[in-house]
């Protein structure tokens, strides 16, 4: 039967539980959302702030003060204090704090330079590099690529003329706020769209319905939404030029407004993760013998469009168009921007870079580092391993007699394992780190959408048995585990990880 709206039964019954499915996954980050903070250093901040108070008291009841010169001296000096002994922040790591403090030196001071809103103990990250200015100074920079921050930071400006308020004045206020802006209402549209290419290239109800499932609570992607990342951004732009790539190769669609989006959001992906550029070159090379009228006019203009903003985004912020990144691996102080000395609040200190600790010295052995990149602590698919239903994926689609679902999971085959091997095989020893304490190999995050896509076909096979599905929610509750284990902070260590620390591993 199909109802008014043009949907039979069981597509209005799948759509529903879809919808419930984002609801969940929204709830989960939004609530973890609000109680971001450091608590790991709130307790501390209450004991040192109260020990404080304790010896003030102490010394200005030995004065003999009056009780209105006593009261106004005491509520002075627990100004004074509380001001020293923050420690609490809703800005969890150096990384997404090396943003945040390049959006606050944006609209608060109009400069990419964060000297002003850099201090020692809140507002500090080793995500940062050093060189000369327009004015022939030293200044401090973020190290992050400018175009998401300073897109970002236009939206801080408009809030902060709404309300008066700032990051600075209201951190949590401005913060989450925020971060429902740019994390979580972007995660609702790439589910939305998960859901739809499930619709129109899966076979059977119970494989929608994993897929948007896995989609919705499966991935690493989630755990990041309570913090400023490159990572979920990449990952919907992903999803969005994927969308519109399959209704032009699949769909035959030939209006100009799908070769827009395609070429809009596959730039952006690539603006924000470089390798990236090759998700970006495959869409490009298909989509032109698709059409090339509309390559011409629609994903070439648009694509172009990200490219020009990616460049002058970094000249206006770095008076040069190659991002911080590139200026790294040389002995000369004036080019590489990662090794310097700068002073802050009268204290004297080296770039993090120039003595790594810990994982960020980088694993020597180019097969162990890609031993716990795909199943060891940081592995794709020893952390979320429906995963490996994508591959499966894979080979049924490439196998298949469909030319056009072939050609999709080759194309999705091909971009994993050059950028695995970018990851993996290409890089310096001090690169080979698993993106830092974090929890998963985040660089691999915005393959979300295109293996959820080459998971379609081996959801649908796996719907056939009741052993089979038992096997696939298992694979799903694993997943949810390790998305769900960092609780409210993901630049944390993942479970494997620190339960191979436990054992001595």
């Amino acid at each position: 039967m199909t109802s008014p709206d043009g949907l039979d039964h069981s597509t209005r019954l799948r759509w529903g539980i879809y919808y419930l499915l984002i609801a969940l996954a929204v709830g989960n980050m939004a609530g973890r959302l609000m109680a971001v903070n450091s608590v790991n250093r709130a307790d501390l901040q209450k004991h040192l702030i109260r020990d404080d108070l304790n010896r003030t008291k102490q010394r200005l009841q030995a004065k003999q003060l009056s009780p209105e010169q006593y009261e106004r001296e005491l509520a002075a000096a627990e100004v004074r204090i509380r001001q020293r002994r923050q420690l609490e922040r809703p800005f969890l790591s150096a990384n997404d704090r090396s943003r945040w403090l390049a959006i606050r030196a944006l609209v608060e001071h109009g400069t990419y330079e964060i000297d002003a809103v850099l201090d020692r103990n809140i507002w500090n990250t080793i995500d940062m590099v050093q060189h000369r200015g327009r004015d022939g100074e030293l200044h401090l920079y973020s190290s992050k690529p400018p175009l998401l921050y300073t897109l970002m930071a236009g939206d801080y400006w408009l809030l902060n003329k709404l309300t008066g308020m700032t990051l600075g004045s209201h951190p949590y206020v401005m913060g989450r706020l925020m971060l429902v802006m740019f994390n979580i209402v972007p995660m609702i549209v790439m589910f939305y769209y998960v859901a739809k290419l499930a619709e129109r290239l899966g076979a059977t109800d119970w494989g929608r319905l994993f897929v948007v499932a896995s989609a919705c609570l499966g991935t690493l992607l989630n755990a990041f939404a309570v913090v400023l990342n490159n990572h979920t951004i990449a990952a919907v732009s992903a999803t969005l030029a994927l969308y519109a790539f399959v209704r032009i190769w699949c769909d035959g669609e030939t209006r100009l407004r799908y070769y827009v989006v395609a070429g809009l959001f596959g730039a952006f992906t690539a603006a924000n993760e470089l390798p990236a550029l090759a998700f970006l070159a495959l869409l490009a090379l298909a989509l032109f013998t698709c059409d090339r009228r509309a390559w011409l006019q629609g994903f070439l203009p648009a694509a172009l469009l990200v490219v020009v903003a990616f460049f002058a985004a970094n000249y206006a912020a770095h008076d040069c168009f190659t991002p911080p990144y590139m200026h790294k691996g040389t002995d000369d102080p004036e080019e590489n921007w990662y090794m310097y000395e700068y002073t802050i609040e009268g204290v004297t200190r080296e770039s993090y870079w120039q003595n790594r600790q810990g994982i960020d010295v980088g694993e020597p052995s180019k097969a162990v580092y890609a031993l716990h990149c795909l199943v060891g602590h940081h592995g794709v698919f020893s952390l979320t391993p429906i995963w490996l239903l994508s591959v499966v994926g894979m080979c049924l689609w490439g196998l298949g007699d469909k030319s056009r679902e072939r050609w999709l999971a080759v194309g999705v085959a091909l971009l994993s394992v050059v950028v695995l091997t970018f990851y993996i095989g290409l890089r310096p020893r001090e690169d080979r780190n698993y993106g830092g304490m974090t929890c998963g190999l985040r660089w691999m995050f915005w393959f979300a959408p295109l293996w959820l896509l080459t998971m379609i076909p081996a959801a649908d096979r796996l719907a056939r048995s009741r052993k089979l599905q038992a096997i696939a929610l298992v694979l799903l509750a694993m997943s949810v585990f390790s998305m769900s284990y960092p609780t409210w902070n993901p630049w944390t260590h993942p479970w494997l990880y620190e339960l191979l620390e436990y054992l001595g591993a």
